[in-house]
């Protein structure tokens, strides 16, 4: 049925736009790719999963932890990779292997710590509980994951646009010399924009674990090449872009696999992609106003 995996698709579109928020945030403010993302939303899920099986910790709490614990993640990665080379001014290919280096400390420390094992939560971890509406079969996990994007993606905004923490991230995404020159700290700003990105790829790796019950050391890289197609057809720096593609994204794939093949999936992905780029070079929302975007002019 169309309308069953129009709501599938947007359902996975929705963790694709969590993950690809804090992509983005960070081009937008320090005009960099951090290929470190992956493997922070890999560590976000391995932290949720020990909170729970190792700490015993109840999975809203555990949830909790993870998240912490993955903008702490992001702001040491900021520590590691990139605010040396800031301080040089290194070109920005150096900061993109710099974060590629740090992802992949990440994931020997997860493969060993996991012995290259795929993780699950144990059982009853989540309800498993159906609901049939209108002919349409929704769990409560889909119910759950839905509502949880929207509040952490609603709470950004607000974060962004409507508190004087947003305005220094707007204004040092700007300039950050300008920025500096009123008083905003500009350290600050990248410490507090790695927090907030850290925190949202380990939110979406524990959304994710629990939603296919898989936790394993590689499984940041699929997700990083889907934010990269979401961030670019977005329109790079873009917020609301990002959300937009991420959604479209999760409907495209999930019609592909329910009628096409699931070996078509990629290629019509990335075909799209290709083709969307040569009509809107800048993506979707390349052309918003400014007051939408966290992005240098």
């Amino acid at each position: 049925m169309v309308l069953q995996q129009t709501i599938n698709g947007l359902i996975t579109g929705s963790t694709y736009a969590l993950f690809a928020l804090g992509f983005t945030l960070v081009f937008g403010v320090l005009r960099i790719l951090n290929l470190a993302h992956g493997a922070v939303f890999m560590a976000g899920a391995f932290v949720g999963l020990y909170a729970v099986t190792w700490a015993g910790l109840p999975l809203p709490l555990a949830f909790g932890v993870a998240v912490l614990v993955g903008g702490l993640i992001g702001v040491v990665v900021d520590w590691v990779a990139f605010r040396p080379l800031r301080r040089q001014n290194a070109a920005e290919f150096i900061a993109i292997v710099s974060s590629l280096g740090v992802a992949q400390m990440l994931m020997s420390v997860a493969q060993g710590v996991s012995n290259t094992l795929i993780l699950r939560y144990p059982f009853g971890t989540f309800p498993v509980v159906f609901f049939e509406v209108f002919g349409l079969r929704i769990s409560l996990l889909q119910i759950t994951i839905v509502a949880l994007v929207a509040l952490l993606v609603t709470s950004l905004l607000a974060f962004l646009y409507a508190t004087p923490f947003g305005r220094q991230i707007r204004a040092v995404a700007v300039s950050a010399r300008t920025a500096s020159l009123l008083g905003v700290r500009p350290d600050v700003v990248y410490a507090q924009t790695f927090f907030l990105s850290g925190a949202l790829a380990a939110a979406t790796g524990v959304i994710i674990g629990i939603a296919f019950n898989s936790v394993h050391f590689l499984m940041g890289e699929p997700f990083l090449l889907k934010a990269f197609v979401v961030v670019v057809l977005g329109g790079l720096g873009s917020v609301s872009g990002a959300v937009v593609a991420a959604l479209l994204l999760g409907l495209v794939q999930s019609l592909t696999v329910a009628y096409l093949s699931s070996a078509l999936s990629d290629a019509i992905i990335y075909s799209l992609l290709f083709a969307a780029l040569l009509v809107r070079p800048g993506g979707l929302f390349g052309t918003s106003s400014a007051e939408m975007r966290v992005v240098r002019q």
